[in-house]
């Protein structure tokens, strides 16, 4: 990462970061990427943040899913009621 003691270099570090996230589809937006790049500066494996960001945004689908179904399942009882 660049010299973060910097301002300027380091808000272009970020932006470059930030167009290359987009350009990779990595669903992460500017204030997340700079999250994660503090948090590998503090030390945190990069490879296991990534592990976690995937395991966060799969218990995130599942429990839309449970709530879409459930939604689903109660309009269907409300169907038969009628």
């Amino acid at each position: 990462m660049a010299d973060t003691s910097d301002p300027t270099r380091a808000r272009e570090a970020l932006a470059l970061l930030s167009r290359i996230s987009q350009l990779l589809n990595t669903g992460l937006d500017k204030e997340s990427l700079a999250i994660c790049i503090r948090l590998c500066e503090a030390g945190v494996h990069p490879e296991a943040l990534a592990k976690a960001i995937l395991e966060v945004r799969r218990e995130i689908n599942a429990v839309k899913n449970e709530a879409n179904s459930s939604t689903e399942d109660k309009g269907t009882v409300s169907r038969q009621l009628l």
